[in-house]
């Protein structure tokens, strides 16, 4: 986790949210409540505008293709593998550690899917000895409604097969930072089901609560220690999940009804 999300939000809105400064509506995105590796993402990052002689960062919505690729990588083949980070090594792994000291971003999210299966399964998935198989999705939000806010990091890549001029000439990739699922009782939690986080994953998207936004944008902390003090997971009991359809699983399928919470599981798993 985490490999699909919903983020349905206008920019408008998260422009009122997340205090934009800058953003360009032709650049704006359709609500999409399947995305998944690869696909452009909402990003919230604070950055000097281009051709501007003000370096002050400016607070900004960008659109970024989701799947890190390192500024070194010699292909951008392998971002679709690299859409995690763990907080626990993101400031130590060559491929992270550079944007995490200066590029961190925010991904705007409704939440986030997973699927459940048994116990013995995800232990197994857990020792690395088994891909754990796809079963029941539930959906993971926010008790209140409010906007999910995944801790990310952002990369600039350079397509050294293109002249300067080409519009696909840079690409700009990022990844969601992931830490260990909350062992805690959900916020509120289906009747048939996992009562916590860790039931369903043992891993979850870091979301930030908006007392770490500010601190967690600005690029000019760059202390490893103050920067790690940030990747604390959030307070428990804010979270609620819910069984949705089996058709998130296809990738083509993107509607609103995909967050539709149902009765019962459709696949059944053993709790």
């Amino acid at each position: 986790m985490c490999g699909r999300y919903a983020a349905s939000r206008r920019p408008e809105d998260l422009a009122g949210i997340f205090e934009i400064e800058k953003w360009e509506p032709k650049e704006s995105l359709e609500p999409d409540y399947n995305v998944a590796p690869t696909k452009e993402v909402y990003a919230v990052l604070d950055r000097p505008l281009k051709d501007v002689e003000d370096p002050e960062p400016v607070r900004q919505l960008r659109k970024l293709k989701w799947g890190l690729v390192p500024s070194w990588s010699k292909t951008p083949e392998g971002g679709a593998r690299m859409i995690n980070a763990r907080a626990e090594t993101v400031h130590e792994k060559p491929s992270y550690r550079r944007a995490f000291s200066t590029r961190r971003c925010i991904l705007p999210a409704d939440g986030y899917y997973e699927w459940v299966t048994g116990k013995q399964e995800r232990d197994l998935e857990v020792e690395g000895r088994k891909k754990r198989p796809r079963k029941q999705p539930y959906f993971v939000t926010p008790a209140d409604g409010s906007v999910f806010a995944m801790a990310g990091l952002y990369e600039f890549w350079r397509d050294r097969t293109l002249p300067d001029d080409h519009p696909q000439a840079w690409w700009v990739t990022c990844s969601v930072i992931t830490t260990e699922a909350e062992t805690t009782p959900l916020a509120v939690a289906p009747a048939d089901g996992p009562h916590a986080l860790a039931d369903i994953h043992p891993r979850m998207p870091l979301m930030l609560t908006p007392d770490r936004w500010d601190d967690w944008l600005d690029p000019a902390r760059t202390d490893p220690d103050e920067l790690t003090s940030l990747l604390a997971p959030p307070p428990t009991g804010l979270m609620r999940a819910f069984p949705v359809s089996t058709a998130v699983s296809n990738v083509r399928n993107n509607g609103p009804e995909l967050l539709e919470e149902l009765e019962a599981p459709e696949e059944g798993t053993l709790f």
